[in-house]
């Protein structure tokens, strides 16, 4: 009978261990040897002499049971509940622990309060949003739906959760049923949710976990809060675009003596109310100029609005120029609007693109200019404002007056205080100035970190002609500094585009043994023979070198290194 219990106690997950009245160990079994690392020959030993932190010899002593109690071990934590052992008349004739490891237990408790607060977190964190969230499962029945839902669809989460996602949906087809079909994504839906049967978009995307499809989570918007939002940013977008000028004559660059003499005309003319022409080919920076001239005018404070003529249809160039009185044609809005000319009250009105304002709408502006009043599209009363007109144009108004496509009367107006600016051919002197401030702006926008401009792509950009002006040079500059590298930091010729028109030159002829070469490794030798030549001139000084090729030393010593030239 022994040995059967023997077997028993050494079968069961616990650990025990028995002690007599002396609190001297009479049996161990081997999970409790496995927990508490004891070796087999402790028997007849004292259990508080070969058991660390037992309290069977006190429970053997006082009588008193200790059931669940926590004790941590060398290796686990585990619970134990000790009991004394009593003969029929009652006396303590030893006592009995038994344990268990309770440390997998104990952590994935943890880890299930650990779940319980993420899960806490998460629903807040939903509640928060102002978008409204619903969740189903994969039978397409909600499970989860945040306030924001309520709000748009009247439904609360007891009226829906544990429902079919069909419940909310007054016109239109369940999304979260269809893609529990589909398992596919969902987007821009529109439907019709709750009693009020209010207009919705819906985006949802299926869940899966492990692979395996769990349900779908949809985020709906109220259309008619979008339209809201859209039609606010759109107004807002619109004075931001139209009422402030952004630069000021800090920002033109250039010291030739042409763009100086138009930069002082432009800052004279600014301290005046009179009405400025800037006149020039496409991009030489009108717009920047008036930008300028309103900035250093007195009406630096007051709104800045810039209207391109060409770029507004001529449907409704008038009406956005001037406004309209409510109801003056099919789809006007309710009140009607404040044209661009009524929100440069006090400020600058800018004409871009003078030239192509329609012959219709030139008498309406020349009367405008001469009276600074106007009658809205559409209405009756004369409206006065205080404007100052800056115009630009790159066609030539005097012809377009010969011609008839232009009011003669508009044109003398316009042509207060004409400003000629320069063409970038007529100012070659200030293209590396204003190359090296371009490269700045595009590493702004570009995310690099572009330093220099090797002075070979400086000979070559000062070469060109640049028809476009400086708006061609910058969009070159942008191609080019995409053609690099986002460790590299000089602009190279090998960064030039292949449809540059770039010729390798070897004492002003074409070299002969191009062979099978690529550019790079043309352009390569070309530049190691450059910073050889320079190195020989000035006696192997590499200071001075640097200096002459207009480089940093630092980028000296690289290519020196990269061409294998010794120092």
């Amino acid at each position: 009978m022994e040995r059967i219990y023997k077997i028993v106690l050494d079968s069961i997950i616990e650990g025990v261990i028995i002690v007599d009245r002396d609190a001297r160990v009479l049996y161990i079994n081997k999970n409790a040897q496995k927990l508490l690392n004891l070796p087999s020959d402790i028997i007849g030993k004292k259990v508080d002499e070969v058991v660390k932190n037992t309290r069977l010899h006190i429970v053997v002593q006082t009588g008193i049971p200790e059931i669940d109690q926590v004790q941590h071990t060398e290796n686990a934590v585990i619970i134990t509940s000790r009991i004394p052992i009593k003969d029929e008349n009652g006396k303590i004739v030893g006592a009995v622990a038994v344990f268990r490891d309770i440390t997998s237990i104990r952590k994935l408790a943890e880890e299930i309060t650990n779940l319980k607060e993420i899960e806490a977190q998460l629903k807040a964190i939903i509640d928060s949003t102002n978008d409204a969230i619903s969740v189903a499962d994969e039978n397409g029945i909600v499970r989860l739906v945040n306030k924001a839902y309520t709000k748009i669809t009247g439904y609360s989460p007891e009226d829906v959760i544990g429902k079919p996602a069909t419940v909310d949906i007054a016109e239109g087809e369940s999304i979260h049923m269809l893609i529990a079909k589909l398992r596919q994504p969902i987007y821009n839906a529109r439907l019709k949710v709750g009693p009020a049967k209010k207009e919705v978009i819906v985006n949802a995307t299926p869940l899966f976990v492990k692979g395996k499809f769990k349900g779908s989570v949809a985020v709906v918007h109220d259309v008619s809060e979008i339209l809201k939002l859209t039609n606010e940013l759109e107004e807002v977008k619109r004075l931001i675009r139209h009422m402030r000028a952004q630069y000021t004559f800090d920002d033109i660059i250039g010291d030739s003596k042409l763009i100086q003499i138009a930069k002082e005309q432009a800052k004279k003319v600014a301290q005046t109310p009179a009405t400025v022409l800037l006149r020039g080919e496409s991009g030489t920076g009108k717009e920047l100029f008036a930008h300028a001239i309103h900035n250093a005018s007195p009406r630096r404070n007051k709104p800045f609005v810039s209207v391109n003529c060409a770029a507004v249809p001529e449907s409704i160039l008038e009406s956005e120029l001037f406004g309209y009185e409510e109801g003056s044609f099919t789809g006007a809005l309710h009140g009607g609007k404040k044209g661009l000319v009524e929100e440069a009250d006090g400020g600058t009105l800018f004409l871009d693109e003078v030239g192509k304002l329609p012959l219709s709408l030139q008498p309406k502006l020349l009367r405008f200019i001469e009276t600074k009043e106007y009658v809205p599209v559409g209405g009756r009363n004369v409206k006065k404002v205080d404007v100052r007109i800056i115009a630009a144009t790159n066609m030539e108004l005097e012809k377009m007056v010969r011609n008839g496509d232009f009011l003669p009367d508009l044109y003398f107006r316009l042509n207060v205080f004409p400003i000629y600016l320069p063409s970038l051919k007529d100012r070659k002197e200030d293209i590396p100035k204003l190359a090296v401030h371009i490269v700045k702006k595009l590493n702004q926008q570009y995310g690099r970190m572009v330093e220099g401009i090797s002075p070979a792509v400086i000979k070559y950009i000062v070469s060109k002609d640049w028809p476009g002006n400086v708006r061609e040079l910058e969009n070159f500059l942008g191609r080019v500094m995409i053609n690099m590298g986002p460790e590299e930091r000089y602009i190279e010729l090998k960064h030039l585009p292949e449809d540059s028109g770039l010729k390798v030159e070897k004492k002003g002829e074409e070299f002969s043994d191009i062979g099978e070469k690529s550019l790079k490794d043309l352009v390569e030798e070309y530049e190691k023979k450059i910073i050889l030549s320079a190195l020989k001139q000035t006696g192997g000084d590499k200071v001075k070198a640097a200096k002459m090729l207009d480089i940093s030393i630092r980028t000296l010593y690289y290519k020196m290194e990269r061409y294998g030239i010794d120092g």
